[in-house]
Formats: C-alpha cells, sequence, structure tokens
C-alpha cells in the first residue's frame, strides 16, 4: 500500500494541502492533516460548502466539526460505516478508504499529475482561476437588480459593477465572403477591395459600443437565411430532383415571368398611363406657367419668391427703407398665403386632370375590347357567307354534284379506314412502350421517394457529424492551448513506475490466489476420493465378516472389533475435521485481533478519555461562568 499511499499525498498536495516534505505515506497522518484533506476535497466537490481546514481547540467544536464532515461525505455516497470517531479516532485503513473515496468524487478538471510542480505561485494562480471561473458561472444581474452593485450568489455576496451598459443598437456591417470557403471563386477585382478598401467591422458603426450588437445582428440574420434555404431546399427543392443552381435559376425565372406578369396587368388596366399622364400634364401645366409668368428659370418656389422679392425693393427702394418691418414681414406672408392658393389650385388641376386620363384609358379599352368582339363576329360571318355561297353555286347542277360528293365522300371513308388501320399498327406498340414506361416511371418515382427520404436522413446525419465535428474541434483546441500552457519539461516516470509496479504486485497476486485455489480444489477431489474409497472397503469388509460371523465365535468377535475400528475411524475423521475448522476460526480471530490491534483501540480509548476529561472540564468552566 505504500504506492497508494504516495499517490494520495501527492495528489492532496496537488490540491493545496499544507503537508511537510517528509510526509509521505498515510502512517505518518494525524486528525489534523486527515481533516484539512477532507475540508479541501469537499470545497472542490461543492463549492457551497463552507468549513473550516482546521480543528478547533475546544472539544465541542470538534464534535460538531467532525459530525458536519460525516454528513458530508454520506450525503456524496460513502458506503462505509462514518460518523465523527472517523475523523478522531479512526485508524489508517479508514483514513485510506476515506481519502481515496473524496479524491474519486473530485471533478476531472481538478485532478493533477503528480509530477508538476508543486508552490506558492502554482497554488496562487489556481486559486485565483477557480475564483474566475465561479465568478462567471454565475448569471449576470442588471443594475436595476442590484443595491450599491451586490448581487448575492450561493451563500456568497459578489460585488458587480455597472459600467459601460448601454442601449442594443445594431448598424449594418458588412465582411468579406467566400475568401475562407474551399473551392470558392472570388474575383481579383473583389480581393483588392477586401483587402485594401474594406474596412474592419470594427470601423464600420458610428458608435463603437455599436459593434458587438451590429455583429450579433448580422450572425443571426445569415443564421436565419441560411436555415430558410435549408428549410426551403428540403421541402421544395429535392422533391423538384434539380441541383441547387437549377432550382434558384427557375426560382429567378418565375420571380421574373410574375413581375412582368404584374406590370403588364398594370398597364393595360391603366394604372401606368396615368403615371405617365400625371407626368405630361404636370409638364404641361409648368410651361403654362412659365408662360404666364414670364422668363421661366428652372429653382425652387423659395428661389422665384426672393427673386420677387429682391425685384420689388429694387423699384421700390424709397418705400421699403419707410416701411417698418411689420410691413415687410405681413407682404412676406400674403405673398407666400398667395403662392400655396396657386400651389393649391394646380395640385388639384392636376388630380383632375389624372382622374380624366383613368377614365379616358378605360374607356379607350372597353373600345378596344369591343372593337376586338366585333371583327371576331365578322371574321364568323364572312365563313357562313362563303359557306352559303359555294353551297348556292352549287345548286344548278345538283344531281351531278351530289354524285361527286358521294365519290368523294366515299374516296375519303377509304383513306379513313387506311389511315385507321395504319395508325393501330403504329398504336399498339405506342400504347406498348406508354405502359411500359409509365411503370418505370413509377418505379422510379418509389425508388427516387426513397432516395429522397434517405438523403433527407443523410443531410440529418450531416448536421450532426458536423456538430460533433465542430464540438471535436473546439475539444482540440482546448487541448492544444492546455497542452501549450503545460510545462514541457515534465518527468512522468516514476508515477508510470508506481502504477506497472502496482499492476505487476497485483497481478502476482492473483497468481497465487489462483495457484492456491487450483492447490485447494485437488486436495479436496483426493479427500473425496479417499472418503468414497474407504466408504467401499467398509461396506465390502462388512459383508465378508459378516457372512462368516454366523460360523465361528471368533468371527464374530472379529466383526465386533471392525465395527468399533470402524467408529474410531469416523471419530478420527470428525475430530481432524473440527481441528480444521478450530485453526480456521483461530486463524480468522488472529485476524481481527490484528485488525483491533492496528485501530491503535488502547491509544484511542486513552485519547477518548483525555478528551472526555476536557469536556468535563469545559462543561464545568461553563457553568461557573453561567
Amino acid at each position: 500500500m505504500e504506492e497508494v499511499d504516495g499517490i494520495i499525498v501527492t495528489a492532496l498536495k496537488e490540491l493545496g494541502c499544507e503537508f511537510g516534505d517528509s510526509v509521505v505515506n498515510l502512517q505518518q497522518f494525524t486528525a489534523d492533516m486527515v481533516v484539512e484533506a477532507c475540508v479541501r476535497c469537499l470545497k472542490i466537490i461543492n463549492p457551497d460548502f463552507d468549513g473550516t481546514t482546521v480543528l478547533p481547540e475546544a472539544m465541542s467544536a470538534r464534535y460538531r466539526m467532525c459530525s458536519t464532515l460525516a454528513n458530508a461525505c454520506q450525503s456524496l455516497g460513502y458506503q462505509g460505516e462514518i460518523g465523527y470517531q472517523t475523523f478522531l479516532y479512526s485508524s489508517m485503513k479508514e483514513w485510506r478508504k476515506l481519502l481515496m473515496f473524496v479524491l474519486e468524487k473530485l471533478p476531472k478538471e481538478n485532478i493533477q499529475s503528480p509530477d508538476q510542480p508543486t508552490g506558492a505561485r502554482v497554488l496562487l494562480s489556481r486559486t485565483i482561476a477557480a475564483e474566475l471561473g465561479s465568478v462567471l458561472a454565475n448569471p449576470w444581474t442588471p443594475g436595476v437588480c442590484k443595491r450599491k452593485s451586490t448581487v448575492r450568489s450561493g451563500s456568497k455576496w459578489w460585488l458587480e459593477g455597472a459600467r459601460g451598459t448601454h442601449g442594443y443598437h445594431a448598424t449594418s456591417v458588412e465582411a468579406p465572403e467566400g475568401l475562407g470557403v474551399v473551392g470558392a471563386r472570388v474575383p481579383k477585382e473583389i480581393k483588392h477591395y477586401y483587402t485594401q478598401y474594406m474596412p474592419y467591422v470594427s470601423e464600420q458603426p458610428h458608435v463603437r459600443g455599436d459593434v458587438l450588437a451590429s455583429l450579433l445582428e448580422k450572425n443571426a440574420n445569415s443564421l436565419a437565411v441560411q436555415q430558410e434555404w435549408e428549410t426551403e431546399w428540403n421541402q421544395s427543392g429535392l422533391a423538384s430532383r434539380l441541383s441547387e443552381q437549377e432550382y434558384l435559376a427557375r426560382k429567378k425565372q418565375k420571380l421574373q415571368k410574375r413581375l412582368a406578369d404584374h406590370l403588364r396587368s398594370s398597364a393595360q388596366s391603366g394604372q401606368v398611363r396615368g403615371v405617365f399622364g400625371q407626368v405630361t400634364d404636370l409638364e404641361q401645366l409648368l410651361k403654362t406657367f412659365t408662360e404666364r409668368s414670364g422668363n421661366y428659370v428652372k429653382g425652387s418656389r423659395f428661389q422665384h419668391a426672393e427673386k420677387l422679392q429682391f425685384a420689388k425693393e429694387a423699384e421700390d427702394s424709397p418705400q421699403m427703407e419707410e416701411a417698418s418691418e411689420e410691413e415687410l414681414q405681413r407682404r412676406r406672408e400674403e405673398e407666400i398665403n398667395a403662392l400655396q392658393e396657386q400651389l393649391e389650385g394646380l395640385t388639384a388641376q392636376l388630380e383632375g386632370l389624372e382622374l380624366n386620363t383613368k377614365k379616358y384609358s378605360t374607356t379607350m379599352q372597353r373600345i378596344a375590347e369591343l372593337q376586338g368582339q366585333y371583327e371576331a363576329k365578322n371574321k364568323d360571318e364572312e365563313e357562313a357567307y362563303q359557306l352559303k355561297k359555294k353551297t348556292y353555286d352549287l345548286l344548278p347542277n345538283a344531281d351531278e354534284n351530289i354524285a361527286k360528293l358521294q365519290e368523294l365522300n366515299q374516296s375519303s371513308a377509304d383513306k379513313l379506314e387506311k389511315f385507321a388501320g395504319k395508325w393501330e399498327e403504329i398504336r399498339a406498340p405506342l400504347v406498348a412502350r406508354y405502359r411500359d414506361l409509365k411503370d418505370k416511371n413509377k418505379n422510379q418515382s418509389v425508388t427516387t421517394t426513397l432516395l429522397l427520404e434517405e438523403m433527407k436522413m443523410m443531410r440529418e446525419r450531416m448536421k450532426q457529424v458536423a456538430d460533433e465535428t465542430r464540438a471535436k474541434d473546439d475539444l482540440y483546441k482546448q487541448l492544444v492551448a492546455e497542452y501549450g500552457r503545460m510545462t514541457k519539461d515534465l518527468n512522468r516516470g516514476a508515477y508510470t513506475r508506481r502504477i506497472s509496479e502496482i499492476l505487476s504486485n497485483i497481478r502476482r497476486q492473483k497468481e497465487d490466489i489462483e495457484k492456491i485455489l487450483v492447490d485447494t480444489r485437488v486436495v479436496q477431489k483426493e479427500i473425496n476420493q479417499l472418503s468414497g474409497k474407504l466408504d467401499r472397503l467398509f461396506t465390502v469388509t462388512d459383508e465378508q465378516v459378516f457372512k462368516d460371523a454366523k460360523k465361528d465365535e471368533a468371527r464374530r468377535a472379529a466383526y465386533k472389533l471392525l465395527a468399533s475400528l470402524r467408529e474410531n475411524c469416523d471419530q478420527l475423521v470428525e475430530a481432524i475435521k473440527e481441528n480444521s475448522l478450530i485453526r480456521r476460526e483461530q486463524r480468522d480471530l488472529e485476524e481481527e485481533i490484528d485488525k483491533e490491534t492496528g485501530k491503535k483501540v488502547a491509544a484511542n480509548l486513552e485519547k477518548i478519555c483525555a478528551d472526555l476529561e476536557e469536556m468535563k472540564r469545559e462543561n464545568a468552566q461553563l457553568l461557573s461562568q453561567a
């Protein structure tokens, strides 16, 4: 067990237990060291566990602390008998079992290699990392839910700052596309723009604090578009039996055709005409306005008003100098009102003209429809007229024409019969081929449906594999980072050697046990064989002697002696068995004595007596103080 003790001591030192360098096995442990080791392990297993690593001086406090530790170990699933006495008065074997249990319950990330360096700097770094990890594991609390920037998490109060918080405002940001995709072709001009002129995403928002919100919004939009495309492709794209490029091209054609049909129907209904008519009428009105106002110069109505104002000022400069500011303001308001009324009149006139244009376009459309109907009706009447005219021309020679028509009808019927025969000859193989193709198409549709289902399953599997790959890539990066942070000059040979020695000892002990079991089976088999042989010999001898005992008195005495000999032999065998049982019980008792001796009962009894006297002394002091 020295190797196991060495591994336990090394692991406890890694966890921060302040043991001396001279402590190498559990025989050198004391109750204080066991309590410190258990408390440190329980704090790592359950961060909410609150306990000190030092045993108090008072016996009542020691009893309460050790009882708390025992309950905590029982809640973790410790199967053995445990109580306050396990920590204060137990043997090395029970301490070893307890420490092995709490070390096995530690999280895997907290188990360190025993060959890694231990010191104040390493322990401080690990303590800081553990503290930061526990803080980051807590959810963020808004400032309105905190008082004086404090928040309670678990059994502790934490100080959280409320600085740097601002509203969620996202702006449009752009990032290079296609550069990291294998097989994607990006033009040189776009690459040049990406590398030379395109700003970084952190510089695109006008406010520095909007960078994170903008990136989150862009990522969410990209993800939504990708999910929408995957849903559309799984529902409609796969069923169309087209590739992605062909499906997108056909979708684009459909959209273009729909837009063209909408524009065409709008043009026919007069909406587009109304728009162009509005523009034409507006130009005419502007021309009319310029003819009325004289010289027309492009510009806004405020420029015209300003020019008109300056023209009046140039003409009536003496009067304007005498006029007050109120008069000037009143004139400006009158001019603006007049221009506003004129603009409203023009707007009403434009609306009336647009309405008239729509009415005219609707009327023209109705006239065009009526014209088309009249033309179709005229064409039908012309065809009927030509037919009747030809009929009337045939009336003077009716008999000859009837005979000619009958011959023509007969020849047409003969041709129809020939054509029907030829059509049947052509139709039969075509119908057979059609049925074959129909059956093949049906089978192919079933096969295609199965393939589509399989493709959907494969796509789901691809997604799962992609997620697993990303998770494994993240794990790989994390392990690479941890490997980079590790010290490369670690020597794990001693640890490996210890494990190899333990395994070899276990293997050797297993072989010895198997040999003993084989020897035991062989001896038991021999005993059974000898017992059966002995029983058979006694039975045969008993029969022979019993037959001769009827004839002679000496033989009768020999039979009695044989019976007593058999009884004595049976008693001897029973005595030997009882002796072996007694020896076995003796060995068990010796082992129990060794166990009890190893538990240091006498020393523990002395300790208990001393602790009892101390508790009586403390109780007496408390009574005197009361």
